[in-house]
């Protein structure tokens, strides 16, 4: 049984056969003339300075020396730019306003009150109906306000420390509902008696409420309020009386 050849014997492209020697031949004849031609040439050049027919190194021909170098011009300064002077600044001067001038009147002392006069007591007897002093006694009363402070609270203000500020409820003051229909509508005057921690120790209405019940729940409704403590000028807590006027 014969042997069946492989699918492909080459992985080339299948190509035309063409006889190159010949081609080859006179590409390399060519190459070699011209590369003789090359240095022959070249060298009757370096020999003879140039390749025209005037004396070696002139101009006649084409025999000029090699130039090897040349010379750049002297490069130029940087010239100096003017830059302008900055201009001035000139600040406005403020005038300072004239003071003020103010007349204060002089100072005048205060001369103290002159001291009373103090009686004195005659010997003799008045004759006369007119006023008139002697040695004897007696008593009187007088009305006025004077400096000192009491223990208890009044319409009026003693010394420094003894101004008392009052006694205040902390929220408004509202009779119990129900009243009977004597009581509603007319108003009592209803004092508290309040301790310096603001708390109330004894109320007294006036005028007293005759219903007995409704009387009771008033007075037990009036000892459950606080107030804000009665102090003096100092800051220092006291007991105070204040009066406030309920309507049932």
């Amino acid at each position: 049984m014969p042997e069946t050849p492989p699918l492909f014997t080459s992985y080339s492209l299948p190509l035309p056969r063409r006889r190159q020697a010949p081609a080859a031949a006179l590409s390399f004849v060519a190459h070699a003339a011209i590369a003789i031609l090359m240095l022959w040439r070249g060298a009757a050049l370096l020999q003879g300075g140039g390749g025209g027919t005037g004396p070696r190194g002139g101009g006649g021909g084409g025999g000029r020396p090699a130039v090897t170098w040349f010379t750049l011009p002297a490069a130029s300064a940087p010239q100096a730019l003017d830059v302008p002077a900055p201009p001035a600044v000139t600040v406005p001067t403020v005038a300072l306003p004239d003071p003020v001038k103010i007349d204060v009147p002089p100072l005048q002392a205060i001369a103290p009150p002159p001291p009373a006069a103090t009686a004195v007591a005659g010997s003799g007897t008045g004759t006369t109906g007119g006023p008139g002093q002697g040695p004897g006694s007696g008593g009187g009363q007088g009305t006025g306000t004077g400096p000192g402070s009491g223990s208890d609270a009044g319409p009026g203000s003693g010394g420094e420390a003894g101004y008392i500020l009052p006694a205040t409820p902390r929220w408004a003051i509202f009779p119990p509902p129900g009243a009977p229909g004597a009581v509603r509508g007319h108003a009592h005057q209803v004092r508290f008696w309040v301790t310096a921690d603001g708390r109330v120790t004894r109320v007294e209405v006036t005028p007293p409420i005759k219903d007995a019940a409704y009387r009771r729940q008033f007075n037990e409704r009036m000892m459950g309020y606080l107030f804000t403590p009665a102090a003096t000028r100092d800051g220092r807590r006291v007991d105070y009386v204040a009066s406030v006027t309920v309507i049932p």
